[in-house]
């Protein structure tokens, strides 16, 4: 039988385990200034059309049966490169160019995976990293099997800024951009001005920006966007433009910890929380600052805005995702930690007090308590040990 709330309190404190060592101090994880500065401003873009043979589409042999020929390595005389559009200046894409060859000669792109690398170029910045793709348009790789003997013109994208270690923050969104490409390749023939030029040009700003104006658009208010993305809450965005809805939407998937808990806890969630009377964030930006309505916040999810607040002094869009990353695994981090005080609870009456202090020190016990009860929704021990917990942060409350 569990105990009340009063002989759990009997217990000594000295030995909790200390959960107060605040935003930022995940191990590994510390962001720098310095490692990957960049702006809009040192954003390119290159786009090339590319001609090779795909010996990967097996030919009929003599006898009339399939051929059972692998992916051959191309070499330099079996594909072409040609320009399609770029921002680089001449002598830096010339080395782009070069770059890429070799990478096509290895063998080493596969179509829709996009790979990030460090590249040293005759541009300001001089070594940058680059993100690069293979896109075959769906039409050209249905002509391409239907007649093989032909070499249909696929494409090789490469977006250019920051570091190495910036681009692969923003890996899913990036390929994201370029699935968006592929479709612009896709629809027409000649719709370079209209479609394709303006994604390339916008790559920075659409991809890597986003979290950075949403930090500049709330400032203290990021907090409730935060505890949002972090509860699964839905957030409806009201008398926004376009732009400003999307980087919302950008920033709540960003933060949001889908991925890094199991599917099904979050699935859960989002159902609970949908189902949820009068639940939902709404953000109305009719006005000159953005007013909230219905929205939540807590201690945990207000000392990480200071630190994204502080990060704005840089005006480094990549420091900005790094501490995004941050603000997760402290999340997870707490979230595994109550897991492990809640299976030593069901066992040990000192364990469940251990839960109630680090509940009430980690400044996210509301969310912290909703996820692990969906996740132990099947654990009746485990179920019984949160069903506590809840009373003891109810009866603190009203205290």
């Amino acid at each position: 039988m569990l105990p009340s709330f009063q002989e759990s309190l009997d217990g000594d404190e000295r030995e909790l385990e200390s959960s107060e060592e605040g935003p930022g101090l995940a191990e590994g994880r510390r962001p720098e200034r310095s490692s990957s500065s960049s702006s809009s401003s040192s954003s390119y873009y290159c786009l090339y059309g590319y001609q090779g043979c795909r010996w990967h589409q097996g030919v009929d042999s003599d006898d009339g049966s399939p051929s059972s020929t692998t992916a051959e390595t191309p070499s330099s005389d079996d594909f072409s490169l040609s320009l399609v559009d770029t921002n680089l200046p001449a002598e830096a894409e010339t080395e782009l160019r070069s770059f890429i060859a070799k990478h096509l000669a290895k063998g080493a792109f596969f179509e829709g995976m996009g790979s990030i690398a460090s590249v040293e170029l005759s541009i300001p910045e001089s070594r940058v990293g680059c993100y690069h793709c293979l896109l075959q348009p769906e039409k050209h790789a249905e002509a391409a099997s239907s007649e093989s003997s032909l070499c249909p013109l696929d494409y090789v994208v490469c977006f250019l800024g920051g570091s190495e270690k910036g681009l692969e923050l923003f890996r899913l969104e990036l390929d994201r951009c370029t699935q968006d490409l592929k479709i612009a390749l896709d629809a027409e023939q000649h719709n370079l001005e209209t479609c394709v030029q303006p994604l390339l040009r916008t790559w920075f700003e659409d991809s890597v920006c986003p979290i950075q104006r949403v930090v500049q658009l709330f400032q203290e208010k990021l907090a409730c966007v935060l505890h949002a993305a972090l509860s699964y809450t839905p957030v409806e965005v009201k008398e926004s433009d376009e732009r400003t809805k999307e980087d919302i939407n950008r920033f709540l998937r960003a933060a949001s910890l889908q991925g890094l808990v199991q599917e099904a806890t979050m699935t859960s969630l989002c159902m609970a929380m949908n189902g949820e009377q009068d639940t939902s964030v709404v953000i109305d930006c009719s006005g000159p600052q953005p007013q909230f309505h219905n929205a939540g916040s807590n201690k945990f999810c207000e000392e990480w805005t200071q630190v994204f607040l502080n990060g704005s002094e840089g005006g480094n869009p990549f420091l900005f995702r790094q501490i995004l990353e941050n603000f997760k695994l402290k999340a997870i981090q707490d979230i595994n930690n109550l897991k492990r005080f809640i299976r030593q609870a069901e066992m040990n009456h000192y364990a469940l007090y251990k839960c109630y202090l680090f509940l009430k020190n980690c400044g996210s016990g509301d969310v912290l308590l909703k996820i692990v009860k969906v996740e132990h929704a099947e654990m009746q021990e485990a179920k019984n040990v949160i069903t506590v917990l809840e009373e003891f942060v109810r009866e603190s409350a009203v205290a």
